[in-house]
């Protein structure tokens, strides 16, 4: 047997693993057809172990509940959900599970925490089972627990958690995006949590009461993601940086912005940042800024926990 699929206990052991994505540009326009741009976020990563139980049940360990799926808290669904969408694509599945996931993906920050869960859970299903997994069954998986968790989706969560370069998508299609030059980003976090779903909902209220004025918001943030995508192909980091903070006024204009999001976003200009806005549904959660060189990625975090960042990260797109 693959000792990397047996537990200390001797039980079959399955791993699967995930990173979190940050959207760079085209949050909510791409709920209704426009592109968007997302990368990869390798330093937020989990690792999913499941391995069987000699009993029928279904037990969850995870920073969130400890216990069996059955008295699991609503939050919880959309990773049940996963779980039993990957066993169906399974023939060997053991009745009884023990799932355990250790992630550094901090969870309701616009940063694909659910789908980066789902994905490594259908891995690690796959591993134990030894069933092929390919990355069209791992994205159904993906997209059955996200549709629990957010509703309607988009689909780009899915393919952003399982690509290791940065994307570009659109209606449900997937092109990678050729960068000419390393491009630092630093994260930082709101300290409040975002819901993906209530922000959409929203922007949806918005468009049906001012239908013209919402789409042409969301032209204009499909058009940036296109300009966006010759930037990105020679490097020129201020272009970049400067649609970044044009696409934050736009998502200000939906209503996804609030009070702490934009003091951070100002935050980091002021400490010289190329650009910065918001990053996923908005309505809390995190703010990406561009560093204008790896060098000075340090003192924009520094700048950014002093204006109220509960917690920075540094992430490097490396040339492709």
């Amino acid at each position: 047997m693959n000792p990397a699929r047996t537990s200390v206990h001797g039980a079959r052991t399955g791993i699967g693993r995930a990173h979190a994505k940050s959207i760079l540009l085209g949050e909510h326009a791409v709920v209704y057809g426009a592109p968007a741009i997302a990368v990869p976020l390798h330093a937020l990563d989990l690792t999913v172990r499941v391995s069987e139980r000699a009993d029928e049940q279904l037990h969850l360990r995870s920073a969130l509940f400890t216990g069996f799926a059955a008295d699991a808290p609503q939050r919880l669904h959309p990773l049940v959900t996963a779980i039993h969408a990957a066993l169906a694509l399974t023939t060997s599945a053991p009745l009884g599970l023990d799932v355990e996931i250790d992630s550094a993906i901090p969870f309701e920050r616009g940063l694909g925490s659910s789908a980066a869960v789902a994905a490594g859970i259908a891995r690690a299903i796959g591993d134990l089972t030894e069933t092929p997994l390919d990355p069209e069954a791992v994205h159904d998986v993906v997209m059955a627990a996200e549709t629990i968790a957010h509703g309607r989706s988009s689909g780009l969560d899915g393919r952003a958690v399982a690509s290791d370069v940065p994307i570009r998508f659109r209606a449900g299609e997937v092109t990678p995006v050729p960068v000419g030059a390393p491009l630092t980003f630093v994260l930082a976090d709101s300290g409040h949590e975002g819901s993906t779903a209530e922000a959409v909902g929203a922007v949806r209220e918005l468009r049906e009461t001012f239908p013209s004025r919402v789409d042409g918001v969301i032209g204009r943030l499909g058009a940036i993601v296109e300009e966006s995508l010759d930037r990105f192909a020679t490097g020129d980091v201020p272009a970049l940086g400067a649609l970044m903070d044009e696409a934050h006024g736009l998502l200000t204009e939906l209503e996804v912005s609030d009070a702490t999001l934009d003091r951070l976003v100002g935050a980091a200009r002021e400490a010289g940042a190329a650009g910065a806005k918001l990053t996923g549904g908005g309505r809390g959660g995190c703010v990406l800024a561009l560093a204008p060189d790896a060098a000075r990625a340090a003192h924009l975090e520094t700048m950014l926990r002093d204006a109220g960042a509960t917690r920075t990260w540094q992430t490097t797109v490396e040339t492709a």
